[in-house]
């Protein structure tokens, strides 16, 4: 029997992706699975549903997941939709558990198993199937294209019959996969860059792609590849070196999150009113509820001369391709649930899968996630 897949058109408000793309619909088939599609799924993301070949269309979503093995969406989908799966089958999408308490408890009491794209481990042998890393590019280089756009000026050098103009200076805070992105971008684009994060192993990688790294002196690894909280006598030190290259520069590009937490404070209410006029901010941490204290997710505000953009579900103003690596992450996670043989078949033992998952067989298997549901 083939494995059936079925795959939702996203309800959330300024969701534009998909969790299917016509050449990953394709790789499933030949491993041996039947696309099933909620009609439209793709529109928004600029793939109409003729572009995919052997894939069956439904409107309705109940019906569309009611004998379905796997069921693949973006966000979570609504608790009709998760009532109306089959006891056992699995669910790959994002969850962030700690914000769908009421969701997980239902898949829990109905025995999905749910996969929650945001839980996938970040080691080398899962990076092709992290969604928050190929997300997270994505929003680093339109980061940089947004502060392009609220700058009044240029970003690179430009000499003309009537002299030259400066480059901007940008600074990017938070040096993940999204800092990273936007520090090669903003450098693309012609800007002068430095790069700022509290844990040194990056200094080497931001000066790989021209930036220069602002050294604070303080450690802050954690666990996982994030950064730790810090002391408020290390914030006290920090702030005396930062403070300096913020309010010297034309952009700053903020990228700091911890799934789960909220997105931890890097510049404060003091710093932005010390920087320059027409400087522009654009914190991609929104979602967290900002790097900035004076951010205001979803909205773009005006703080005196300064600009502080903070816009929400990045990867989304940039569909098509967002969708296509989000498919490709999902395949690569579903391909982990074949032996070799290409016979469907969970292994448990494998520590991808087993990381990855957030319920199973009427229990919440991810332990931060239990914390938060059940107390």
């Amino acid at each position: 029997m083939a494995v059936k897949i079925a795959v939702l058109k996203e309800t959330r408000a300024n969701e534009r992706r998909v969790a299917m793309v016509p050449a990953v619909a394709d790789k499933l088939a030949k491993l041996g699975c039947a696309i099933h599609m909620q009609a439209g799924a793709g529109a928004d993301s600029r793939i109409p549903d003729s572009a995919f070949k052997n894939v069956t269309f439904a409107a309705n979503p109940q019906g569309l997941v009611s004998d379905a093995d796997i069921v693949v969406s973006v966000q979570p989908p609504p608790a009709e939709v998760i009532a109306a799966m089959k006891e056992g089958a699995i669910l790959l999408s994002f969850v962030y558990a700690h914000r769908e308490p009421e969701l997980v408890k239902l898949m829990r009491d109905r025995r999905i198993t749910c996969f929650a794209m945001e839980l996938v481990p970040r080691i080398t042998r899962a990076q092709a199937m992290d969604a928050l890393s190929s997300q997270a590019a994505l929003a680093g280089y339109y980061g940089a294209l947004l502060g392009a756009t609220n700058l009044a000026r240029i970003l690179p050098m430009m000499t003309t019959a009537v002299g030259s103009i400066r480059p901007a200076k940008c600074l990017v805070m938070g040096l993940g996969v999204a800092g990273l992105q936007a520090i090669a971008t903003a450098r693309r684009l012609g800007a002068m860059v430095e790069g700022y994060d509290v844990r040194p192993e990056t200094k080497e990688q931001a000066e790989s792609l021209g930036a220069k790294f602002v050294d604070t002196g303080v450690d802050a690894r954690g666990a996982g590849g994030y950064a730790r909280e810090l002391t408020q006598e290390e914030k006290d030190k920090v702030a005396a070196v930062v403070t300096k290259h913020i309010q010297q520069a034309d952009l700053i590009i903020t990228t700091a999150a911890i799934p789960g937490r909220p997105s931890p404070k890097l510049i404060s209410k003091a710093q932005v009113d010390g920087m320059k006029n027409g400087a522009v901010i654009v914190d991609l941490a929104a979602e967290g509820g900002g790097n900035c204290e004076y951010t205001k997710p979803g909205e773009t505000v005006q703080i005196g001369q300064v600009t502080i953009v903070a816009p929400l579900n990045v990867p989304s103003l940039l569909a098509e391709h967002a969708s296509e690596l989000y498919a490709k992450n999902q395949f690569n996670l579903i391909e982990l649930m074949f032996d070799k043989d290409q016979k469907f078949a969970v292994n448990w033992d494998d520590e991808v899968l087993a990381k990855a998952c957030l319920t199973h067989a009427g229990e919440i298997k991810n332990e931060a996630a239990k914390k938060a549901v059940e107390g």
